[in-house]
């Protein structure tokens, strides 16, 4: 029987200083894992505001440039951001109160669809689905109202996000030199895998967040010129579902129009529909401006990492969980290579526009 492969030689020679080495892993992790979605949500902002960092220690000493960029941060994105998402969730119960108390035209939008050669009871369809609707509404009450029930693990939350970034703005380079050095990985492959992982955050990170605000934004502002109410809750949402593989932005106009109608304002809801379909197709001119391809981000990728991690890591997961996937590719094609030398057929590893956003040629981080 072919013995199999001797484990490393430091394993051999100091399997009790190896055995420490794992087992402060992992009660790190499980000291981590409470706030996780928190620590990554540091390091997500870390990575986007690390360009500012440089700029401006160019000027001021790096603990005082990492302070300035934190606070600027606190008052400018997380406190605004707490307070939009709270008016989004005001709005959202009132438009669910709008739709209990009938205040929408059924029929004028039944009619609408029919006139479209389609026939459907929206009534029946309601009582039909009745309970699912009723217990979905409750679910959404027991959320927001245990939301407000761990504020306090909420600021706390929040805090390890602010001091994840103050940490990894004024010693970020540091962090990471001790991390490569650290990991048993050749430098060449660490060289390859730090790139290969800039490009997935960047794509995944700061291009689709750039794309989804972009197209909630046009969208709010159209919704808002043509007088429909809870814009906060609708940018919101077209933020959310921009940002989520299959759905996108017409996920909100379409309903929107079809409130328009129900209120007796069909050019306005016509108008919504031209403009919706503009917003919606204008995903395919920024993707590729804002995102550029890598070879581990595909569309399997994108839709297993972005609904995955929303499971494993929360609202962070959207942006993390498509690296962690593509990281994982990336790590596995550099062990194959150094285990099995490389794939017989180059070509057939070489990423392909699949319609998820990518474009030819690499995207520079800024």
């Amino acid at each position: 029987m072919p013995e199999g492969p001797e484990p490393p030689g430091w394993v051999v020679e100091q399997p009790g200083l190896t055995a420490v080495a794992l087992v402060s892993v992992l009660l790190a992790l499980a000291v981590l894992a409470p706030y996780l979605q928190f620590v990554l949500f540091g390091v997500v902002l870390a990575y986007i505001l690390y360009p500012v960092q440089r700029r401006l220690e160019r000027y001021v000493r790096p603990m005082v440039a990492a302070m300035g960029v934190v606070v600027v941060t606190l008052l400018v994105v997380l406190l605004p951001l707490i307070w939009v998402l709270s008016l989004a969730v005001q709005q959202a119960f009132g438009v669910v109160r709008t739709i209990r108390r009938g205040d929408i035209d059924v029929e004028r939008i039944e009619q609408l669809i029919e006139a479209n050669g389609y026939s459907v009871d929206l009534v029946a369809v309601y009582e039909a689905n009745q309970g699912r609707i009723a217990m979905a509404i409750q679910e959404v009450t027991t959320g927001a109202l245990g939301l407000v029930g761990s504020l306090p693990g909420l600021f706390i939350g929040l805090t390890i996000t602010v001091f994840v970034l103050f940490a990894l703005l004024r010693d970020g380079e540091g962090l990471l030199a001790w991390v490569e050095w650290v990991l048993p990985v050749p430098d060449d492959d660490l060289a390859e895998l730090r790139a290969g992982i800039d490009d997935l955050m960047w794509a995944s990170v700061v291009g689709n967040v750039a794309v989804a605000a972009i197209q909630a934004v046009m969208l709010g502002v159209g919704l808002f010129v043509a007088g429909v109410p809870a814009i906060v809750f609708l940018t919101v949402a077209t933020f959310v579902l921009t940002l989520l593989p299959l759905v996108g932005a017409f996920g909100v106009w379409i309903p929107a129009a079809a409130y328009l109608v129900s209120v007796g304002r069909p050019q306005a809801g016509a108008a919504v529909v031209v403009y919706g379909l503009f917003v919606t197709f204008s995903d395919s001119y920024l993707r590729p401006a804002l995102i550029g391809q890598t070879a581990a981000f595909n569309s399997a990728i994108v839709i297993v990492g972005i609904f995955g991690g929303l499971v494993v890591f929360g609202a962070v997961g959207l942006f993390v969980g498509p690296v962690v996937l593509g990281g994982a590719k990336l790590a596995l094609d550099s062990f194959a290579r150094e285990h099995a030398g490389d794939p017989p057929d180059e070509a057939s590893v070489e990423p392909a526009d699949d319609g998820t956003g990518a474009a030819e040629g690499n995207a520079e981080a800024g």
